[in-house]
């Protein structure tokens, strides 16, 4: 009973701290209890409810390295000859498959083969499956959204809106209306903001109809960077990438599709730690899986971070994978995975 307590006490003190509330004077803020033997790094646990996602008994596994910059991870559960994980490799110019029998091998590469000029980020970055199981490119070195057909040739999404090129699309995800949301930060040009090829004169988060339309959601961001829809589609949560201002934002879907205000979710410029706010993936309960400063903040529905899960690399994007329970985390120069008891939709 008084261990109980004790876990209970030092939960509520670390998520307080967390949050931005300064312990009381005369009291050390806890630290966040580590699970034991982790593997290849650590699980905090901050919150009692982080146990019912995250087993006591979860390790952190590292599938492969030598990579240069891994981001974009998809699982590919209708892949040939098994199922298998795609994921980009930034600077390399490279998309990576992952699978249990076969280990990493070259998907796509390159991604752009043009002259990148100044630009050191030119390949893909987010991915993600469409509902007839084709592969979805966030392009920067081509500065634009296209989609690999099942012949292999490539349409071209969106490269353009009201007439001038995109920065270089990020991450999407999509709604069930078919409709496509996505981010558009400056990463992808030598000189990001400041870049004389850069055509826009702001970062958006747009969304493309399925007869592609693209239309301007939010333009007020600095760094909009990973995105995800809630469960039931009314929040769409986004990562603002900022090393000034590291938050998730969420806003309100509207009925038309279109977005209310956005708001802070959650903040964590306070902490220190390598990383910013990045790509995620959320759970069927709605709880965030968000990369972070560390490593990847869970974060509940209603904005409480339960624990985190960090990785020997600090990760920038993750994916549900297999039978929907594992997370991919894409971290740096190596692949992670663990087994968790929650999980989420695979294409």
């Amino acid at each position: 009973m008084m261990e109980t307590m004790t876990r209970l006490f030092l939960g509520t003190l670390v998520l307080a701290v967390g949050c931005g509330s300064a312990p009381p004077p005369e009291e050390e803020a806890a630290a966040p209890m580590p699970t034991a033997d982790p593997g290849a790094g650590t699980i905090l646990r901050v919150d009692p409810t982080f146990d019912a996602l995250v087993p006591l008994d979860a390790t952190i596994e590292k599938l492969a390295d030598g990579f240069e910059f891994t981001e974009g991870p998809v699982w590919v559960r209708q892949g040939e000859p098994e199922p298998h994980l795609l994921f980009s490799d930034i600077p390399a110019n490279a998309i990576k498959k992952w699978s249990t029998s076969e280990g990493v091998t070259d998907f796509m590469n390159p991604v752009y083969d043009g002259d990148p000029g100044e630009r050191t980020q030119v390949g893909s970055n987010g991915l993600l499956i469409d509902g007839e199981g084709r592969l979805i490119l966030c392009e920067h070195g081509n500065r634009r959204v296209s989609r690999i057909e099942a012949d292999g040739s490539i349409t071209v999404l969106a490269d353009r809106y009201d007439g001038k090129r995109l920065n270089s699309p990020n991450d999407a995800v999509f709604h069930s209306n078919g409709w496509l949301y996505f981010t558009d930060p400056p990463y992808g040009l030598a000189r990001q903001d400041e870049d004389p090829t850069k055509e826009l004169d702001f970062n958006g988060i747009f969304r493309l109809s399925p007869e592609g339309e693209v239309q301007l959601l939010v333009s007020d961001q600095t760094r909009p960077n990973g995105i995800g829809l809630s469960p039931d589609e009314r929040t769409l949560y986004v990562a603002n990438s900022d090393g000034n201002q590291k938050v998730w934002f969420a806003y309100d879907v509207l009925e038309d599709g279109t977005l209310g205000p956005g708001r802070v979710f959650f903040d964590v410029n306070a902490e220190s730690a390598p990383g910013a706010a990045d790509g995620m993936t959320i759970d069927r309960n709605g709880n965030l899986f968000a990369t972070g400063p560390g490593g990847i903040w869970v974060i509940s529905p209603d904005g409480r971070h339960l624990g985190s899960i960090q990785p020997d690399e600090v990760p920038a994007n993750a994916a549900w994978g297999d039978d929907g329970s594992t997370l991919y985390m894409t971290a740096r120069t190596g692949l992670y995975r663990i087994r968790l008891t929650t999980g989420g939709p695979i294409p």
